[in-house]
């Protein structure tokens, strides 16, 4: 991989708790200093999109993720971005060729002991490493296309579809 374009929307992974008084807020991306803190071994650039809950994403998010994605010089994608609206916006990136791409999040702040962020952006490199072409969803230590996924929100997990 020689370089990977990272996009962060916001969601779960990048929420913080303030205090006892105050709801949870999207922060900084925390992606960046994940994997500087796990020294990989290739160059990446990050940039923030936007700070949103993927649950108050619009049509005009999702096409501003679309036009990014396909004005940028890059092979490589990780994007960042909330579970609830995770496997829409990625059915917005299906037509852009010649890319890959992969959404992944976390059902857990990243600021949490027990988060799975670091689990689910380190799967998500792996696969960018070895996956075709393609749009797809990496959670849970699963590689999904995009368009063969469902977030199960009782079991709190992705599954395939059929």
């Amino acid at each position: 991989m020689k370089k990977l374009q990272i996009f962060t929307t916001g969601g779960t992974v990048d929420k913080v708790y303030f205090d006892a008084l105050s709801e949870f807020q999207i922060g900084e991306p925390v992606v960046g200093p994940i994997l500087e803190r796990m020294n990989v071994g290739f160059d990446f650039a990050v940039e923030e999109l936007m700070r949103l809950d993927s649950l108050d994403m619009t049509d005009q998010h999702r096409q501003t993720i679309q036009q990014r994605v396909s004005d940028t010089d890059a092979e490589y994608f990780l994007i960042m971005h909330g579970t609830d609206g995770m496997v829409e916006t990625a059915g917005w990136l299906s037509n852009i060729a010649n890319k890959k791409i992969i959404f992944t999040g976390a059902m857990q702040p990243a600021a949490f002991a027990d988060t799975d962020a670091v689990f689910n952006i380190g799967c998500a490199v792996g696969a960018l490493q070895t996956v075709e072409a393609g749009v797809y969803i990496v959670m849970s230590g699963q590689v999904f296309a995009a368009d063969q996924v469902i977030k199960n929100r009782a079991a709190h997990r992705f599954e395939s579809v059929g």
